[in-house]
């Protein structure tokens, strides 16, 4: 047996794994909540996502080359939802979000983005009218449950005496624009993944070249210290390239509104990096909090249980009907 063999078997078992692909995601962003938080006194948010995916863009190319030469023709008959996909899901979330740490507290920013499988849910039912399920939203309200107990430090009085200011309302926006993308993944043409990962880069990075010029114009540049090229590093691999490859597999094998509950374990793993970087030792709210999501998850990914009617009267009918919905515009690559 080859190594190259050896080296194949892991990554297409990895690649079937949709539970595991979204918990890979959810660790890679909460390293990205925590560097856009870190740079952001060296790095203003636009430099920030523009050389964030300038980098994965010139990394993912050189293999995504081969691939790209023989999908243009279905990326150049799809191009506009490649666009919206690149602009929701490259140029505007990201811009946002580092809008908005530039501003919020990390307390904040984790109890807005919380709200982030709910949005989604909304955003497919908005969409494609595609039903809730009554686990579905119990695995959501769960897991919200969870997240707002680590949040609080087991004590809601703290949502009493929270402050919100400008930097919420990027963050929020960020939620909005993230739940539309997570939606409208559905609808990807049937190119090989590194083709649509590495266009939707490229195509994200060059819609973020007149909003680059105008903040490098009012006189915010980068500071080049090792801090800032560390976290420049850090979100250009692991959040960009290695999440945005496990986030979009794993909704296309298990729809979206499933995967949404899974966005709620970022604030975990943020508690959890700050035990390893900032020693500050998990509490007992800590282990009732992650129950409680990983609780929420599993209901959310059950895949039997009856639809929560939402349909209004003289609705379209839900696609799919005989194949899983969530498959449309699958991807080729594996």
């Amino acid at each position: 047996m080859s190594f190259k063999s050896l080296a194949i078997r892991p990554a297409t078992w990895l690649y079937q794994r949709p539970y595991l692909l979204l918990t890979i995601t959810m660790m890679a962003w909460a390293g990205n909540a925590i560097a856009g938080r870190g740079a952001r006194f060296d790095v203003p948010p636009v430099t920030l996502a523009y050389l964030r995916w300038a980098g994965a863009f010139l990394i993912t190319l050189p293999f995504a080359w081969p691939h790209l030469k023989r999908d243009m023709a279905m990326l150049r008959a799809h191009w506009k939802i490649v666009l919206v996909l690149s602009i929701l899901g490259v140029s505007a979330f990201n811009t946002l979000l580092y809008t908005g740490l530039q501003d919020t507290s990390a307390l904040n920013g984790a109890l807005i983005q919380s709200a982030n499988p709910v949005f989604i849910a909304l955003s497919v039912f908005l969409f494609f009218r595609e039903p809730a399920r009554l686990l579905q939203i119990a695995g959501i309200a769960v897991s919200l449950l969870g997240v707002l107990i680590v949040i609080t430090r087991g004590d809601i009085a703290v949502l009493r005496d929270m402050s919100f200011n400008r930097g919420d309302l990027w963050v929020l926006a960020s939620v909005l624009v993230w739940a539309v993308y997570t939606a409208l993944l559905r609808l990807r043409p049937p190119l090989h993944w590194l083709s649509f990962l590495t266009a939707t880069f490229g195509i994200g990075c060059a819609c973020l070249t007149p909003l680059l010029i105008g903040e490098l114009i009012s006189g915010r540049a980068l500071n080049p210290t090792p801090q800032a090229f560390a976290a420049i590093a850090y979100v250009a691999v692991f959040p960009s390239i290695v999440a945005y490859i496990c986030f979009n597999r794993g909704v296309e094998l298990i729809g979206a509104t499933r995967a949404g509950p899974f966005m709620n374990l970022v604030p975990l793993f943020v508690a959890g990096l700050a035990f390893v970087f900032l020693g500050e030792a998990p509490q007992l709210f800590h282990a009732a909090g992650f129950a409680l999501v990983i609780g929420g998850i599993a209901l959310a990914a059950r895949k039997k249980d009856p639809a929560l009617s939402l349909d209004a009267p003289g609705a379209a009918p839900l696609p799919g009907k005989g194949a899983s919905p969530h498959r449309q515009g699958k991807a080729s690559g594996g």
